[in-house]
């Protein structure tokens, strides 16, 4: 797998490992489940060192050990000064204190 991105290539297998990939590195993407492809994002995700995080459904199509990981990398992030906004239709595992919530109902029009 190659990202095209200014991130670290060095780094590419522990992102893969991070998101339970190890092994994949050469299979083609297009070859992948839903779920790994999703993780093959996150993962390259992790090697740009973004400081915000902007995620759309990210546990969508990810199994319960990915919906885990993914939840500790957001918990390391935000402790190390990152930030995390996401949306979501499904309960945020392990929520924490550091957690803010913006619940936005349907209005009439």
């Amino acid at each position: 797998m190659h990202f095209f991105h200014p991130g670290d290539g060095a780094r590419l297998p522990e992102a893969l490992a991070q998101a339970g990939l190890a092994g994949f590195e050469d299979v083609p993407v297009a070859q992948l489940s839903a779920g790994q492809q999703r993780r093959v994002a996150l993962a390259r995700l992790w090697l740009t060192r973004a400081a915000l995080w902007v995620l759309d459904e990210p546990f969508t199509a990810i199994d319960v050990n990915g919906v885990a990981r993914l939840t500790r990398r957001m918990a390391a992030h935000t402790a190390q000064g990152g930030m995390v906004i996401l949306t979501t239709h499904q309960p945020l595992p392990g929520a924490a204190d550091t957690v803010r919530r913006l619940v936005l109902t349907g209005g009439g029009a």
